[in-house]
């Protein structure tokens, strides 16, 4: 596929921005309930609630002050085991299949990589003392988990990409050595942004609570059989919930190494961690766009506008 350059609509010399953060969990059983012509599979729908939040947070996006001109993505099922990997490749193009429901996830992915700037990240989350790789592979098959994301919040693929791996740090230290890594690859992606004048979406690509079935029903689609695994994970799921919700974002950071341990989080990939690091712990209060279960797994929508004079968020309406 040949694809015109980009215009870009930064000036020289401009700071870079972050648009937007976006809590954007990534199961493929949306993408397969969406039918998109890049996928294989076809359903019958399902989980509307979830894809509803997705619509709106779309919605959200589209308005003329959100533009924005790259969409960085940090996904739990591009897992390495020694530092944190980019990305490096300008364009990408061919089939990923989810190995757990390859009945459902078939698909044909194809968009471009700012390279430019996910080798900026990289160099200042190594001056940070992160170890950090770019990955140079031109036949790599992309994980689900960023491919999901970044369908879900832009359809159209009309925008390149910066592809972040999860470190195992939490899994191989502990989840405390896992937020301090995460605090400081936060920081340089900020910081990589501010010095390139472009304006980025960020999406954490994960659920929050993340104990689910292992049995798929006959119809996946099949909703009278879609619920939380347990009444613990809603507990959690909503206070994690109400704390984005009030503009607590560094207590929300401080509570991650316990949701994941409590809930099963799959917040032990980093990627919310790095969102709310990178959006330096927001004091303002997140959009919820949507909840919703998949396999028992709780799933939220959630959008931080840094920009006080574009945020739009909906009062709270019961505590």
């Amino acid at each position: 596929m040949t694809r015109k350059p980009r215009a870009r609509t930064t000036t020289k010399g401009e700071r870079g921005r972050i648009v937007a953060g976006c809590l954007t969990p990534h199961p493929p059983h949306l993408v397969y309930a969406d039918n998109p012509k890049q996928n294989e599979a076809r359903s019958e729908g399902g989980w509307e609630t979830i894809r509803w939040g997705y619509e709106r947070l779309r919605h959200s996006l589209a308005r003329a002050t959100r533009d924005y001109d790259v969409i960085l993505v940090h996904s739990p099922h591009w897992r390495t085991r020694v530092g944190h990997h980019f990305l490096g490749v300008p364009h990408f193009k061919s089939l990923s299949v989810d190995p757990i429901f390859p009945n459902l996830f078939r698909y044909n992915f194809d968009f471009d990589v700012d390279v430019e700037l996910a080798e900026d990240i990289a160099r200042r989350g190594a001056k940070k003392g992160l170890t950090t790789k770019m990955m140079r592979n031109p036949d790599y098959r992309i994980d689900y988990g960023t491919i999901a994301a970044c369908h879900l919040v832009n359809p159209t693929w009309d925008k390149p990409i910066v592809g972040i791996s999860s470190c195992r740090v939490y899994n191989d230290y502990s989840n405390e050595v896992g937020q301090e890594q995460m605090r400081a690859l936060g920081a340089a992606t900020r910081e990589a942004i501010e010095a390139s004048g472009k304006r980025a979406l960020l999406l954490a690509s994960n659920s929050i609570s993340h104990r689910h079935f292992t049995r798929e029903p006959n119809v996946p689609e099949d909703m009278s059989h879609e619920h939380i695994y347990h009444h613990g994970q809603h507990l959690w799921d909503m206070h994690a919930i109400g704390l984005a919700r009030d503009g607590k974002g560094r207590q929300l950071f401080d509570e991650l190494p316990d949701l994941i341990d409590q809930a099963t989080s799959e917040a032990d990939a980093g990627c919310l961690s790095w969102l709310l690091s990178a959006l330096d712990f927001p004091n303002y209060p997140a959009e919820l766009h949507g909840y919703g279960t998949v396999i028992g797994t709780g799933n939220a929508v959630l959008e931080w506008d840094p920009n006080p004079k574009t945020r739009q968020v909906t009062p709270r309406l019961m505590t």
